[in-house]
């Protein structure tokens, strides 16, 4: 009867360690983010949204939450949330912003809703800003191109 209770013990454990749940993307606040971009010389992925946009909550769950996706942003990117509707300062390239001053800053004034996704090269400068929502297919073609044309080594 132990050997049955032991062996029932063991597959429990077995199967509860092969069925973990995907990894998820490494979220970064900006302030964070931005820093470590700098230092590790890294493509930053902002996601501009705000808690109220139901089309932001979608993108989350149907397009960051896929492994695909997942694995591509947490390897290439430093992958920053952003709400500029919060409060908070936020520093970037030596000047302090609020949340709307720095929507408009990185964003180059062309945010017109939400959610917005900026590809930004710190060593550059140079970004790539998409406005509205992309499912996990066009997202991938989407950081395929951001890395393309804002690579990080030129």
């Amino acid at each position: 009867m132990k050997k049955i209770q032991i062996l029932g013990i063991l597959i429990l454990v077995l199967a509860s360690n092969s069925f973990k749940p995907a990894d998820e993307i490494k979220w970064l606040g900006f302030n964070e983010g931005y820093n470590l971009a700098l230092k590790k010389k890294k493509m930053m992925l902002i996601d501009v949204y705000t808690d109220w946009c139901g089309w932001c909550k979608r993108m989350d769950r149907d397009t960051y939450a896929k492994s695909e996706i997942t694995e591509l942003v947490n390897k290439d990117f430093i992958a920053i949330k952003f709400n500029p509707e919060a409060a908070g300062e936020y520093t970037y390239i030596g000047k302090k912003y609020n949340g709307g001053e720095l929507a408009e800053m990185i964003g180059e004034s062309k945010i017109s809703g939400y959610p917005a996704t900026i590809f930004s090269n710190p060593k550059t400068n140079k970004r790539k800003i998409i406005i509205g929502y992309r499912n996990a297919e066009m997202m991938k073609g989407e950081l395929s191109s951001a890395l393309t044309e804002l690579d990080t080594k030129k």
